[in-house]
């Protein structure tokens, strides 16, 4: 059985075909148009080209993408690519694609990618986060993706950053309305944002590693940061892994830094809970998506 997974992003849109064992069958890229009529179309023209390249037709699509749909109405909620809020964005997907589709946030794909067969696999209970251009989080239990009762479980980008000190309170003003968002602290654009700007997030580290000072303190506040956001998260769900996504997740200096600056955090006397790169790296959305479907035909 071939299954399609979609991640729709806020700069390109990918579907891959999976076979039954996870592996890929095909897949294609194209560029994510910001106006909401246009992704439609767009979605729909890379979907039938992952078809026609896997040589099946209609099958089953699964889309990974921000933000999620409200229970109540069906229309689209906290997402930052803007123009899909308060729009029927997966009932529509099922209007143009002439099938049933299966949506779920981006970062929940994320955590189902790597529970079935990734970072997570040996794992009952998967906390993953995506560190990019936004933050957020999914969690898994049992290999099935917790949304919760009203839909929005693991919007962790948006809750506020704990424990702030004076410099940090309020915080920046983000998207959503609110202030101080860990997502304005922890995503790559917040750690830019941080150093002063100007720099990439890579270079940033590349200069902290020759023994740069402000870059090298940069990065100490970010692994702070970091791990007071997952102390608080750990507190409540206490996960088996951590499981990071996202450009940031190449930074190698976080795991193992991590694990040591969340323990004195926890209420708790022990914490063991591994801190590990996304397995399948950026193809992790795409797989998530396409694991929606059940195994069964």
């Amino acid at each position: 059985m071939i299954r399609i997974g979609v991640d729709f992003g806020g700069t390109k849109i990918e579907a891959a075909a999976l076979d039954a064992d996870g592996r890929f069958v095909a897949r294609v890229r194209g560029p994510s148009p910001r106006e909401y009529q246009a992704g439609l179309e767009a979605t729909r023209e890379i979907v039938l080209e992952a078809e026609r390249q896997a040589g099946v037709r209609a099958a089953r699509v699964g889309v990974g993408g921000p933000g999620s749909p409200s229970p109540s109405s069906g229309l689209m909620r906290n997402a930052n690519s803007t123009e899909l809020n308060e729009r029927p964005f997966p009932a529509d997907l099922e209007r143009i694609l002439e099938r049933p589709v299966r949506y779920a946030n981006d970062a929940n794909c994320l955590a189902l990618s790597e529970a079935m067969d990734g970072a997570g696999a040996d794992c009952e209970v998967v906390l993953a986060l995506i560190l990019g251009t936004g933050c957020g989080a999914g969690v898994t239990v049992g290999r099935r993706i917790l949304e919760g009762r009203n839909g929005f479980a693991g919007e962790w980008g948006h809750m506020p950053l704990p424990w702030p000190a004076m410099a940090e309170h309020p915080g920046p003003s983000c998207w959503c309305g609110r202030r101080g968002c860990m997502e304005l602290w922890v995503s790559g654009t917040g750690f830019s944002k941080d150093h002063g700007g100007g720099l990439s997030g890579e270079q940033i580290i590349a200069a902290a590693r020759q023994g740069d000072r402000a870059a090298a303190a940069t990065l100490d506040r970010y692994v702070g940061r970091l791990a007071r956001g997952l102390a608080v998260v750990c507190d409540v769900l206490d996960p088996d892994v951590i499981i990071l996504g996202g450009g940031m997740s190449n930074v190698g200096e976080l795991y193992e830094r991590l694990p040591g600056a969340i323990a004195p955090l926890v209420f708790s006397d022990v914490f063991e809970t591994p801190v590990r790169p996304a397995m399948h790296g950026d193809s992790s959305g795409v797989r998530g998506a396409a694991w929606l479907w059940p195994l069964e035909p």
